[in-house]
């Protein structure tokens, strides 16, 4: 539990960090996501190893509780979503060397446990669709919604190569001023926008649920409690009227 909270506050740190050097202009879309869907779990599952795996890890879960609460087997989990570890309760840990990670982006690329705590599942899901073409980029892309970042936009042979337009206008001083306007498509990709926006959404939803495996039984058990309490405040003022109904 120390190590999460430590991680987590680490987390936001970098978070607060990025976002004093300069926001995107992107719009933040929902997600509209739901943990309790477990078909669109086991589907961000299956993306999260094939697409985020390779270079991110998700170290504080492991694969079998995974397995447990997304309704597979562990046979279907070895078969299909144990590509880097070797037992079923390995944690999730990428497959990518830090030092090859460092000469490839310059960074070494985050653990993805906490990032849906951390950013949020909104944030998540518009920066997934938000990467447009920029040759100034050494990986040939850039970001809407966290400019300058340094990751590739894996996920382009889906969505295709969308490029940005830009409006603006200059003031009285000279000043140019461009904020986003929208996305062109320039290259269409295997997906059409609204299989590749479900394609995301169920990538987020899983990154939601590592985030935190135990919230839908939080949320279920905070529903009880606090039916106890209006039951007991109930109780407790009927009682009261009781006590005092002869009392002047």
């Amino acid at each position: 539990m120390r190590t999460e909270f430590l991680a987590l506050v680490t987390a936001l740190a970098v978070t607060s960090a990025q976002a004093a050097g300069g926001g995107g202009h992107g719009q933040v879309q929902h997600a509209n996501n739901d943990v309790s869907n477990k078909a669109s779990l086991q589907r961000g599952a299956r993306n999260f190893v094939n697409y985020c795996l390779g270079c991110h890890s998700a170290k504080y879960v492991r694969y079998n509780r995974v397995a447990a609460d997304i309704g597979i087997t562990e046979q279907q989990l070895i078969d299909n979503l144990m590509f880097t570890g070797e037992r079923p309760h390995d944690t999730i840990v990428n497959a990518i060397n830090v030092d090859d990670a460092n000469r490839a982006f310059g960074v070494v690329p985050p653990d993805l446990s906490l990032v849906a705590r951390s950013r949020g599942p909104d944030h998540i899901y518009s920066f997934l669709r938000s990467f447009y073409a920029d040759p100034a980029k050494a990986t040939g892309a850039n970001n809407l919604v966290l400019p300058g970042t340094a990751m590739p936009h894996v996920l382009w042979e889906l969505q295709g190569i969308q490029n940005v337009v830009w409006e603006g206008q200059v003031d009285a001083q000279g000043n140019a001023s461009k904020h986003f306007k929208e996305f062109e498509l320039a290259s269409p990709g295997r997906m059409d926008p609204h299989e590749f926006d479900a394609f995301v959404r169920d990538t987020v939803n899983f990154l939601d649920y590592i985030a935190e495996p135990v919230q839908l039984k939080r949320r279920s058990l905070g529903y009880r409690v606090t039916a106890f309490l209006i039951f007991f405040t109930l109780l407790a003022w009927a009682l009261k009227k009781e006590f005092w109904k002869d009392v002047k």
